[in-house]
């Protein structure tokens, strides 16, 4: 196989530091957009690492650009600020990044640019494929979209674009899991509202397998749901956790508590989103993770051995 040169935008996160490995071990060239270049060789495989895209000269050639901008959607509540940053991160910024691409000699083949399972806002029991069109009006929903529409207009230069709509990524090192376990681990555990909302979520071993496999694929291009294709409600999702790390779940979290402390960003916990990986499928794409306790099982085992190392 070919060996590939890639940009990375803020490949330092969870996800982007996941897919370093990977290709890293598979000889590629890597480059990394962070805004701490200095540590980008230490926490990404070697990787290069870049301030800002001035920095890539315009006939140097790119293979590919794997946009992952964006500061965490999760971790404060949306204030206006908050907002801010956010639509800035990433609808600004890919703004940006497509405005460089027309500048360059030659353009990169393909890009692969983030977007989240939260473009479809809460839809109920509905199952949600990529044809689906509707979409809420909430935050979430609406940054979703206007991420999406920057970065269609890459194709004007003639560059494949594949835009990933992801639900939340299950990894042993970080994310959501990692702040789960700790409150399940201490029997703290418990549904969140009703507990009847759907829940898509992905594997952090198939999410990276599959950027690999739309890379790869050149006849993959639009719009592809990153997730696995058995959802959960949020009551299973919460059953199959304290079943297995051994610990009760019987204290819920009422919604109104949620909205409360949370306002609009509570979404993210009580908005039922049933997505399911259709396109993924039809292109022969294979899941290693496909079940909650199957990718719950192999997670917290990986956890409890890094831990035991240090």
């Amino acid at each position: 196989m070919t060996k590939m040169k890639i940009l990375l935008t803020e490949g330092t996160g969870l996800i982007g530091q996941a897919i370093c490995k990977y290709w890293s071990d598979m000889g590629y060239e890597l480059i990394v957009l962070s805004r701490r270049p200095d540590q980008v060789a230490q926490t990404c495989s070697g990787a290069r690492g870049i301030a800002t895209l001035s920095e890539i000269p315009k006939d140097e050639s790119i293979d590919a650009i794997i946009n992952l901008s964006g500061a965490p959607i999760a971790d404060k509540r949306w204030s206006i600020s908050r907002r801010s940053v956010l639509w800035q991160s990433r609808v600004d910024f890919t703004q940006q990044l497509v405005d460089w691409v027309s500048t360059l000699v030659t353009k990169p083949k393909v890009m692969i640019s983030g977007s989240a399972t939260g473009w479809y806002g809460n839809s109920h029991d509905n199952i949600l494929t990529e044809s689906n069109s509707t979409q809420s009006q909430d935050f979430g929903s609406q940054l979703c979209r206007a991420w999406e529409d920057e970065a269609s207009k890459i194709t004007t230069y003639g560059v494949r674009l594949i835009l990933l709509r992801t639900a939340p990524v299950l990894s042993a090192h970080g994310g959501m899991l990692q702040r789960l376990m700790v409150v399940f681990k201490l029997g703290l555990g418990g549904r969140m509202g009703s507990g009847r909302q759907w829940m898509s979520w992905i594997h952090i071993h198939d999410k990276v397998k599959l950027i690999d496999f739309l890379l790869h694929h050149s006849e993959c291009n639009g719009v592809f749901n990153a997730c696995s294709p058995e959802p959960v409600r949020n009551q299973e999702f919460t059953k199959t956790l304290s079943k297995i790390v051994n610990k009760p779940a019987f204290i819920p979290v009422p919604a109104w508590l949620l909205q409360l402390g949370l306002g609009e960003l509570s979404g993210l916990m009580l908005d039922s989103q049933r997505a399911i990986p259709e396109r993924a499928l039809e292109y022969g794409f294979s899941f290693d993770f496909p079940k909650l306790d199957d990718a719950l099982n192999n997670l917290i085992k990986l956890h409890q051995t890094a831990c035991h190392n240090i």
